[in-house]
């Protein structure tokens, strides 16, 4: 059953992995800890609901606890600049050019608008699924959402044609 699910969704979910992480291994690590999730808890989905939120939810708070375990890490304590623009720099580009600026400036967003923005633009998840994943009511997807975009507007400034 596990098995179908992942051909199913699998690469959707892999492609949310990378819209969440830095890098192409922090997303491997959230893809295969997500599946273990799901492995893990199969037993408490239910049927009778959509799998792809569930599963989509599983990933966002995998994701968020791995965040908070970074967070507590000291390993993360750059010494210098140098050491920090380092791992900057090893940050792979995004696949499209012309969107690298929106790219740097929704990464630059705070976590609780970054993850609205990246379920609803780039998953196309709708209000009530996005909502339904974060455990947030829908006019809160609706108001991270309208602030996002007028942080997102006043980063990227006039120097992009991106529509919003």
């Amino acid at each position: 059953m596990i098995d179908q699910y992942i051909r199913q969704y699998g690469k959707r979910l892999y492609g949310l992995c990378l819209s969440l992480c830095a890098s192409t291994f922090e997303a491997d690590d959230l893809y295969q800890d997500t599946w273990l999730r799901v492995v893990k808890s199969i037993s408490q989905y239910d049927p009778s609901r959509e799998f792809e939120p569930w599963l989509t939810k599983i990933c966002v708070n995998t994701y968020r606890n791995t965040l908070r375990r970074i967070a507590r890490s000291p390993l993360l304590n750059f010494q210098t600049n140098e050491e920090k623009d380092a791992l900057l720099q090893s940050v792979p580009a995004p696949e499209n050019p012309d969107y690298g600026p929106l790219y740097e400036a929704v990464d630059g967003l705070p976590e609780k608008l970054r993850l609205a923005v990246i379920l609803f633009y780039f998953e196309e998840m709708d209000i009530a699924a996005t909502a339904q994943v974060l455990g947030i009511p829908e006019g809160t997807v609706k108001s991270r959402l309208s602030k996002a975009r007028k942080l997102l507007k006043e980063v990227l400034g006039r120097e992009s044609d991106l529509q919003f």
